[in-house]
């Protein structure tokens, strides 16, 4: 004899509160084992001064400076792209093979591992355009790895725009770019921005790509141009977990720079989605 359907409504619902509730306890648990084992690191000093002594003492800074800089750097190449991608695909394109195409390569490209970015950068800016190994290379490696997941949820959330917005702009008189511009795009907003977040959660946790394209473990000064090399906080923490100078006696170091890796990411995410609350709200307006 089957379930009725409010007993296995009942199931439904507790599964997935335990599958929530699960995911919820996991990040706690991570976060507060970090925040347990790196805040006696954190300090003035800690987050203001240069590294010394091979960066057994000293601060983070140039790498917490650097990690923003390739944040900021691979967004701003990564977002008018991956938008206006995102626009011809779901927009201007037809279903035709070249559409299939890009669609499948977009795809592919999503599911590549972030290492064979590193070594595409290391060819094709660092070696064949001549960037060196510098903050341009990093911030132009990170940004295609980005692409995809920016192109993406673009075009989910162009998807999301009911047809009758477009059809009633048309019917008076607007053109289809200005349709795009004035009704499309605010309304797809608040999506866009998810996939920011996101982006910026990876660019800020990558280690490969810039390994190859440009960063330094220990560079105790600021990048004078884009041309130079730079610190990052994720492959500092690799290199202070795996390979660094006295690896015990700089634990608290590693979960500090951990810490401040995850601080950096929340403070973004925050302002990321104040930003998707705002338009919400004045779309509901």
């Amino acid at each position: 004899m089957g379930l009725n359907a409010r007993t296995s409504e009942k199931i439904a619902f507790s599964l997935l509160t335990l599958s929530a509730m699960t995911v919820a306890g996991f990040v706690v648990v991570i976060l507060a084992y970090i925040i347990y084992n790196g805040y006696s690191a954190i300090s003035i000093e800690f987050l203001t001064e240069m590294p010394r002594m091979r960066m057994t003492q000293g601060g983070i800074y140039p790498a917490i400076a650097g990690t923003v800089y390739l944040i900021l750097g691979s967004m701003a190449v990564a977002l008018p792209v991956g938008i206006m991608a995102a626009i011809y695909l779901n927009e201007y394109a037809g279903e035709n093979r070249t559409t299939w195409l890009i669609e499948m390569a977009i795809n592919n490209l999503a599911g590549t591992p972030s290492v064979v970015f590193g070594l595409f950068g290391l060819a094709l800016f660092v070696k064949y355009f001549g960037f060196g190994s510098s903050l341009l290379s990093a911030c132009l490696t990170l940004s295609l790895l980005i692409l995809p997941v920016i192109i993406r949820s673009t075009q989910e959330a162009l998807i999301a725009v009911p047809n009758e917005y477009r059809e009633s702009s048309l019917a008076l008189g607007i053109s289809k770019w200005q349709t795009i511009r004035h009704v499309v795009l605010p309304a797809a907003i608040p999506g866009i921005v998810t996939g920011s977040i996101l982006s910026i959660g990876r660019v800020a946790g990558e280690t490969a790509p810039i390994l190859l394209t440009g960063a330094a473990y220990f560079l105790p000064r600021m990048p004078d141009s884009v041309y130079s090399q730079f610190m990052a906080l994720p492959y500092h923490l690799f290199v202070l977990a795996t390979s660094g100078t006295n690896i015990i006696q700089t634990r608290p170091l590693q979960y500090g720079t951990a810490l401040v890796l995850l601080m950096i990411v929340l403070g973004l995410n925050i302002i990321a989605v104040m930003i998707r609350r705002h338009y919400r709200q004045k779309l509901k307006i």
